[in-house]
């Protein structure tokens, strides 16, 4: 597994990962309305370009598709970070997050933050994240409780 920069040849392969991921993994958390409004069948394909352009985005590979890929913005906002659930519980979620680190730290950002759903929450507080609020996002006219968390880099 290795970690590499987004190409824009990415696009169409990120958003069909994010969509089977949420769809996947979230219904545990969220029903299943909430599910879709977060990963619809029609996503914005050229508001996701701008997106992940705008980004430092990095994406996890093996020897086929993308396995995951995290997304940071200027400030040091996690963005987005989604496995496919082929990848669960391999470390690709660490791997890409100490790639980010990296980034962040040779940047010199001191703080990293994000909005993390309920499934990513455990992830990020074994990583020295801690909940800043917990808060509801409306997508699609669905509440999705999520919670607000940031890390103090060294």
């Amino acid at each position: 597994m290795r970690t590499r920069p987004y190409a824009a040849a990415d696009h169409d392969a990120l958003i069909a990962l994010f969509r089977t991921s949420v769809r996947s993994l979230a219904g545990a958390d969220y029903t299943l309305g909430q599910v879709l409004a977060w990963a619809p069948d029609e996503i914005d394909r050229d508001g996701w370009k701008v997106r992940l352009a705008a980004s430092s985005t990095w994406v996890a590979t093996s020897d086929g598709p993308a396995a995951g890929f995290i997304s940071m913005e200027w400030d040091g906002h996690i963005d987005m970070l989604y496995v496919h659930p082929d990848f669960q519980s391999r470390g690709v979620a660490s791997m890409l997050l100490r790639r980010l680190e990296a980034s962040a730290e040779a940047r010199g950002l001191v703080r990293l933050f994000t909005e993390a759903s309920i499934a990513a929450r455990p992830f990020f507080e074994r990583r020295r994240f801690r909940v800043i609020a917990a808060q509801d996002v409306i997508r699609r006219g669905q509440a999705l409780a999520n919670f607000r968390m940031e890390r103090r880099l060294a």
